[in-house]
């Protein structure tokens, strides 16, 4: 194959990717993981080859990891900018909003007829998944940092209640964000107000969560064995 064909079929194997993780990341959010089988998501992709998810991705959850890749590069990317226009800031509302709105500033880019939000949200919601969602996305640098800043910031709990209000805020994010993705009107003009109305409600919902005074009980310590 001459290096002008090669240039042409990695490029068609480009678009023939895009078109599946497309098809893919729409028909997760819409009907579910479980719900979706690869041959569905290579006909809606326009592939006439039904293994074409598999050629082109391995596994179905390998395909799940490269849309989650393309949705968190440009997220962290966002986050780096913020954390740098934070600087060393004491208040924990900065450190808040760089948790929040690197994903609604990205959400807001895709424009109205989007799927991401509402596919992480499926994503979360899978047990298996979750767990390795969550261990890969915190060892980002950008996202590390953020949280490790905001964790020095706030005023001290009992560990058991920290890592109760830590779900708290994913679950806020996620599904928040998931939620106005369905919802968002087709006028274009109100996009990117919305997506700062969502962002600006979650930063005042989380800062307020992390900050609210706690009742002792007999929560169990998760970094404790139990025997």
């Amino acid at each position: 194959m001459t290096s002008g064909g090669a240039g042409v079929w990695a490029e068609r194997a480009a678009e023939t990717r895009e078109a599946i993780m497309d098809a893919a990341e729409r028909l997760f959010a819409e009907h579910g993981l479980a719900a979706v089988s690869s041959r569905r998501i290579s006909e809606a992709a326009g592939q006439g080859n039904n293994a074409a998810v598999g050629y082109h991705f391995g596994t179905r959850t390998d395909l799940i990891r490269a849309l989650l890749d393309r949705g968190t590069g440009p997220i962290e990317h966002i986050r780096e900018r913020m954390l740098a226009q934070v600087g060393d800031s004491d208040d924990v509302r900065d450190w808040v909003e760089c948790l929040v709105r690197p994903a609604t500033e990205y959400l807001a880019s895709l424009g109205t007829r989007s799927w991401l939000a509402r596919f992480v949200a499926q994503v979360m919601t899978d047990p298996v998944l979750r767990e390795v969602v969550s261990a890969a996305a915190v060892d980002r640098p950008p996202l590390r940092r953020t949280l490790d800043e905001l964790g020095r910031r706030l005023p001290r709990l009992p560990r058991p209640v920290r890592h109760e209000r830590a779900d708290m805020a994913r679950l806020l994010i996620v599904h928040t964000c998931a939620e106005r993705e369905r919802v968002l009107p087709e006028d274009a003009g109100a996009l990117q107000s919305s997506w700062q109305h969502t962002a600006t409600s979650l930063t005042d919902a989380i800062t307020g969560l992390l900050l609210a005074p706690f009742t002792p009980h007999p929560l169990p310590d998760p970094e404790e064995d139990p025997s």
